[in-house]
């Protein structure tokens, strides 16, 4: 996926090994929800390696280095980080990279987020970011790693090539990540160690022991539940591959590890269905991975009483952690025990009968469909691009941002393009911001766009014109539910549902006549049902109306291409909670869905009074 030259080795398993006796920087990283790796900080890294250094085993806490990692830790040996209070795990892994690359000289590329903060690149991205930089390209395209975004270095943005939607992006200065040489192991799996001693007796490494032990129970209980108590004799397939425990306290393990067959193998458990299931290269599985407890946990002794544990949301004066792990060797020896769930998201509101969805207060209908055809104001280029400008005489001596060449110079598309009435050395001033351009390059950026008949100012994104989409066929719903959202007591709540079928892309889109894919359709979407919900719904409505809701491209969740997308006006798809960020309460949410519906030329004045 990497450049070439960009220096990304591939890891192998999900341990990278860098050849014999190489200079390599190390970079470790974690799997998020949507199958990316993120990189961990240099300084983390270092603590780390640090830690494999003392024992290829051993586990990582990694609030010693950042308090804002307490809750996580690291076991070597499994390559997952643990996150203590909630269960949750995410496979590891540990990537080589070169030293003259950006994370060897510790440079951090990053863009600026919806909240103002500042989110560091994938560390691929972040090495071919700095590749171009040094050799001082004036932009990078990065549709070859998978994403529609074009980096300008000149004006240190990144824009969207689909929305034009454009954010800060910045480079730093940052610690180095570790360098380290010589020979290094070829096997597939960490190096059994030898125990370190009395481990520390500090709250937090009682934790991370608690949970090693609790993981060694857990494969010995099922191993016991499946093979009738002789847990590690296969017969005579041996079809089942050796799993190592990790050694705990002083040294112990909870089960002894037996010869199989030569395959490196991992165990995939399922708690409470009753199977285990060998799978291949299953640490590198994308997607967070949860230890599940059902309610069948073989039989109970007699006179053993049940023992609850409920305090995993941390609402209780037990630590979660040591309530989850009491809870997890508990289950292993057999006892019940009633576990706190994790919080699940509350997507949609409780079933409503079709005569309780009402109309919306001030707003006609109920529905509305895609219309196909383009508002074109202009029939040609030429005619939007003098629509919209007045010709300059005296040309300043300064960039155009289109072309990068100075104004009082040709455009650069001369030779590239053609146009009877433009010449190349004609500069145009836009009538409502005044930024200036080449006429030419005015024309060659319209004819790279939607071509509808509107303009919209490269520099600061004022929009000439009526800005339209590319947003497939489809049909849009509105109506008034009887239940409130989070936040909003005393209203009832505006539900819309948008449903768009999978079909064939045109020439408007990136790919025509290939088919494109609607994942997750009907979506639903919630507002508050009062002034302000209302005045946000008809904008709306007016966004549809003009295609810009959604548009055929690469889904950022997925991966996957050709296929509807969200067009950069965010929308709370959570009905009763807030738990990925796309519900309520969200006191900000209607101001800045407000603020992106102006970006796109749907403000509020384009309202009827």
């Amino acid at each position: 996926m990497a450049r070439p030259g960009s220096g990304l080795l591939v890891p192998v398993n999900g341990l990278g090994y860098p050849p014999q006796n190489l200079a390599r920087v190390v970079v470790w990283e974690w799997l998020n929800e949507h199958g990316r790796w993120r990189p961990y900080s240099a300084a983390v890294c270092h603590h780390i390696e640090n830690v494999l250094k003392g024992d290829a085993r051993g586990t990582v806490v990694l609030g010693q280095v950042d308090g804002q990692l307490s809750p996580y830790v690291i076991d070597l040996q499994s390559m997952h980080q643990f996150r203590q209070d909630t269960g949750t795990m995410r496979p590891v892994q540990r990537n080589f990279y070169e030293p003259s690359s950006a994370p060897g000289k510790g440079v951090v590329w990053e863009w600026e987020n919806d909240n103002g903060s500042w989110t560091p690149y994938d560390m691929e991205i972040c090495v071919t970011i700095q590749n171009a930089y040094e050799k001082q390209h004036p932009w990078l395209d990065l549709t070859s790693l998978g994403f529609c975004y074009l980096i300008d270095f000149n004006s240190m943005c990144q824009t969207n090539r689909q929305s034009q939607r454009k954010r800060r992006l910045r480079r730093r200065m940052d610690l180095a990540y570790p360098l380290i040489m010589g020979s290094i192991p070829k096997s597939q799996s960490w190096p059994v160690g030898a125990s370190s001693g009395q481990p520390c007796s500090c709250q937090q490494c009682i934790l991370v022991n608690s949970t090693r032990a609790a993981s060694n129970a857990i494969l010995a209980s099922q191993r016991r539940k499946l093979y009738g108590g002789t847990a590690g004799n296969l017969g005579a397939t041996g079809t089942l591959a050796v799993v190592r425990q990790s050694n705990t306290f002083a040294g112990t393990s909870l089960w002894s590890p037996t010869s199989a067959s030569s395959g490196p193998n991992n165990i995939n458990i399922s708690m409470g269905g009753g199977q285990a299931k060998a799978e291949q290269n299953n640490l590198n599985r994308p997607g967070t991975q949860r230890i599940s407890m059902g309610t069948a946990r073989g039989a109970i002794p007699p006179g053993v009483p049940a023992l609850p544990v409920k305090n995993l949301t941390g609402s209780g004066p037990v630590h979660p952690a040591l309530a989850g792990m009491t809870g997890i060797l508990m289950c292993a020896a057999g006892l019940p025990v009633c576990l706190t769930r994790a919080p699940k998201p509350i997507l949609h509101p409780p079933p409503i009968n079709k005569s309780d969805m009402k109309p919306v207060p001030g707003i006609n209908g109920m529905r509305r469909k895609t219309k196909k055809k383009h508002l074109r104001r202009g029939k040609n280029p030429e005619d939007v691009v003098r629509r919209y400008t007045e010709k300059i005489k005296v040309a300043p001596d300064e960039d155009c941002t289109i072309c990068m060449e100075r104004l009082v110079m040709s455009s650069g598309y001369e030779g590239v393009l053609q146009h009877k009435g433009i010449k190349p050395e004609l500069v145009g001033k836009l009538g409502k911001c005044g930024h200036m351009y080449h006429l030419l390059c005015l024309v060659a950026m319209y004819n790279n766009g939607n071509k509808d008949g509107s303009l919209q100012c490269p520099t600061c994104k004022t929009i000439y014109g009526e800005k339209t989409g590319t947003q497939p066929p489809g049909k849009m719903e509105y109506h008034v539910i009887p239940h409130c959202l989070p936040g909003y007591p005393d209203s009832k709540t505006i539900r819309i549902v948008y449903d768009i079928p999978a079909g064939i892309q045109t020439n408007e889109h990136p790919n025509p006549g290939k088919k494109f894919s609607a994942r997750g359709f009907p979506r639903h979407c919630y507002l508050p049902d009062n002034e302000k919900g209302r005045k946000v719904l008809k904008l709306l409505i007016m966004a549809w109306d003009r295609r810009l809701i959604f548009t055929i491209g690469t889904s950022s969740t997925t991966g996957e291409s050709d296929t509807v997308v969200w067009n950069e006006i965010h929308h709370k798809t959570e009905f009763g909670s807030n738990l990925t960020g796309h519900g309520y309460p969200d006191p900000n949410y209607l101001d800045n869905v407000l603020t992106e519906l102006s970006a796109q030329g749907v403000g509020e004045d384009n309202l009827k009074d």
